[in-house]
């Protein structure tokens, strides 16, 4: 039996209101579910995801939680906890974002040094590319922004945080970055040496010395800083760094023409 046209639209004046009071409900119920919400409660859940190795779910959560509730201690921890959670999700960029965001609103909080080590370690492990890896390719020889960066970061908490837990192996891989950086800027000097581009070859030498003293490096550094000063006509400075050289180096006589020294670099 065929509905009339007025009994039609009352079943569809039914539908729409059941509807409505469907959707009221679930927005209700939501509502509900966000009034039981609270900074404890949101920081707890995205700490067990946190230490459950499900680093998207807390980087989630975490990121509710600073945008609801801002101001509260546990957005504070969430901040540093979201440095750590985006490192280990491999969102290095955003790691070191929250890590600079965290440094420059708490210079004086008792965990910045986790920050900086953090941000060191973004940038330390940054790898190799694809062909350079396949073909072996010598890093010394690549510009190593991140290294420096890293070195930087890492050198920030040995000088302004000596007792904090992640100094001594901030300490061991500044040492490792040290001899990287010492040896590309030997390379560049040497590159520069072999162009006849003496002053250059010096200052990029001399750098090695001074910035990274102690690297495997210095030695060779050394050695193509006399050669520039010989050829400079600096009897006095060439003198000076042959006496350094010999103090650090004794019964070691090299030239620049010696066999170049294989490269130290092996990756971490």
């Amino acid at each position: 039996m065929l509905l009339s046209r007025p009994s039609r639209r009352g079943v569809l004046v039914l539908c729409i209101a059941l509807l409505a009071v469907a959707a009221a409900g679930c927005h209700s119920r939501k509502e509900k579910a966000n009034l039981k919400e609270t900074p404890a409660s949101l920081y707890a859940k995205a700490h067990k995801a946190l230490i459950g190795y499900d680093f998207n779910t807390a980087i989630k959560t975490y990121e509710h939680l600073t945008a609801s509730f801002p101001f509260s201690d546990e957005a504070r921890q969430a901040r540093l906890d979201l440095i750590y959670a985006y490192y280990r999700a491999n969102e290095g960029e955003s790691a070191t974002d929250a890590a600079d965001t965290f440094i420059r609103e708490n210079p004086t909080h008792p965990r910045v040094d986790y920050a900086y080590y953090i941000k060191g370690l973004v940038d330390f492990e940054k790898q190799p590319n694809a062909i350079e890896s396949l073909f072996r390719a010598d890093l010394t020889k690549r510009p190593p922004s991140s290294a420096r960066k890293a070195y930087a970061a890492f050198k920030t908490v040995v000088d302004q945080y000596p007792k904090s837990e992640y100094a001594p192996d901030s300490l061991q891989r500044m040492v490792y970055l040290r001899d990287r950086l010492a040896a590309y800027e030997v390379h560049v000097a040497r590159f520069y040496y072999k162009r006849n581009a003496f002053v250059g070859a010096a200052q990029r030498a001399r750098a090695a010395i001074e910035q990274y003293d102690g690297s495997p490096s210095t030695r060779e550094a050394l050695t193509i800083l006399i050669s520039c000063y010989d050829r400079l006509g600096l009897p006095e400075l060439a003198a000076q760094s042959r006496q350094v050289y010999a103090a650090n180096f004794p019964g070691d006589v090299r030239t620049l023409a010696s066999e170049e020294s294989k490269s130290w670099w092996r990756h971490w």
